[in-house]
């Protein structure tokens, strides 16, 4: 072939690419060079990470892709689709926000990321349900500010009349009764409780403008009061020392504190709404007000059984699907505590005792229920429509709140 009498390919790898150089070709010997630039490729799908819902937007957090297909991501679309509708955004990091969705309405939400080569994978998708803001503080002012219980208890542990009266004032909410409960109870005394319920003067002021005063709650013995007048005290003071050979029911030999409901070692005599009595004849509840409960006749509604110290409201076992939606239904809520996968240094043996058996076996872990530490959240409720932060009392653990969010007075008390 004319004018190729010899070649000589040389091949190169620059930063930039591929050099092919072809040399020595031809009569006059010169050559020239030929850059080949790598093939790209879309980049891999982002890790899709927390949505946080807002007044009609979204707010969509995730973490780059593992892989950006050899070239620079230039941006990510965050896509929420819901009620026939599909809305974007784009961003250049997370978080990105999706505005002009509707409240109330789940939508789905994914996340792409583009490159020069185009758009890659999307992201697992998430739901996420935008709603209108709702207070987690306010005035409880004109909810129940006139209850009142006067009547005669014929359950043959009582025997006597049940008084409480809640009323306000322009900045309180107080109660005056007698704690007798006005529901059936279990028999008492009893061979783990030989205390006998008897009346009890039972006083109590909270605030009507309850507000978040500590995120993550301030510990708490009495945390409230039943409508009944009944109040509300979940932990006891029973305690083991470290080898677990020297208990009591009532009184401290050692840090660790036993539980009433988690456990059947130690019997501290409940009934059916987790109540017993104290030695002065006090009855209270630990957890579920059964009989109670009954008695407001809420079926599987959010019934409102009581104020906690700080001015919230408590609520018994249900909530609604969606906190912010009073048209998703109702459900039963789980706390979000668990059983440590290990005990801690210096508990009596397990052996002895299960997990479980002790508070500090506990632990608080984001998002495995439906509450927050304090065995609360943030939504609408019958009673406030524009919503307000609450407690549930529910039949997992803590059972009823340990702390407040709200500022309180506190209080002690016996198991």
């Amino acid at each position: 072939m004319r004018g190729f009498h010899s070649c000589l390919l040389r091949v190169c790898v620059a930063s930039v690419g591929v050099i092919v150089s072809l040399g020595g070709c031809g009569n006059g010997g010169g050559g020239s060079n030929v850059a080949i630039t790598p093939s790209i490729t879309a980049p891999g799908a982002p890790t899709i990470g927390i949505a946080t819902p807002a007044d009609s937007s979204a707010s969509i957090a995730f973490t780059p892709p593992a892989s950006t297909g050899g070239s620079a991501i230039t941006s990510y679309t965050a896509t929420c689709t819901g009620g026939g509708v599909t809305r974007t955004a784009t961003g250049a990091a997370s978080p990105i926000v999706v505005a002009a969705l509707t409240n109330g309405t789940v939508y789905t939400y994914s996340v792409t990321a583009t490159n020069a080569a185009g758009v890659g994978a999307a992201s697992a998708s998430v739901s996420v349900t935008p709603a209108n803001a709702v207070p987690v503080s306010g005035s409880t002012a004109g909810v129940l500010c006139t209850y009142s219980t006067n009547q005669l208890n014929d359950s043959p542990s009582v025997r006597a009349t049940s008084t409480s009266s809640w009323t306000c004032s322009s900045t309180s909410r107080m109660l005056v009764g007698n704690g007798i409960p006005d529901h059936a109870v279990g028999t008492f005394p009893n061979p783990d409780n030989p205390h006998t319920i008897s009346a009890q003067p039972v006083a109590a002021t909270y605030t009507l403008t309850p507000a978040i005063a500590n995120a993550n709650g301030s510990t708490a013995v009495i945390v409230g009061h039943a409508l009944n007048g009944v109040k509300f005290e979940p932990a006891t003071i029973g305690t083991c020392d470290n080898t677990g050979s020297n208990c009591t029911r009532v009184g401290s030999v050692g840090p660790w504190i036993i539980e009433a409901l988690t456990q059947t070692t130690f019997r501290f005599g409940t009934d059916v709404n987790t109540g017993h009595v104290q030695p002065s004849g006090e009855y209270h509840y630990h957890g579920m007000p059964e009989n109670f409960i009954t008695k407001l006749g809420k079926g599987t509604g959010m019934a409102l059984v009581g104020w906690a110290a700080d001015g919230f409201p408590v609520y018994a076992r249900y909530g609604y699907v969606r906190p912010n939606d009073a048209t998703s239904g109702t459900k039963v809520l789980v706390g979000s505590y668990r059983t440590k996968a290990t005990p801690d240094a210096n508990r009596p043996p397990t052996t002895l005792y299960a997990m479980g058996t002790f508070s500090q076996d506990w632990e608080y872990v984001a998002g495995l229920g439906d509450l927050d530490q304090c065995n609360g959240r943030t939504g609408v409720t019958p009673e406030f429509p524009q919503g307000i932060y609450h407690y549930v009392i529910t039949d997992t653990y803590p059972f009823m709140q340990r702390c407040l969010k709200g500022a309180s007075p506190g209080g002690g008390g016996r198991p």
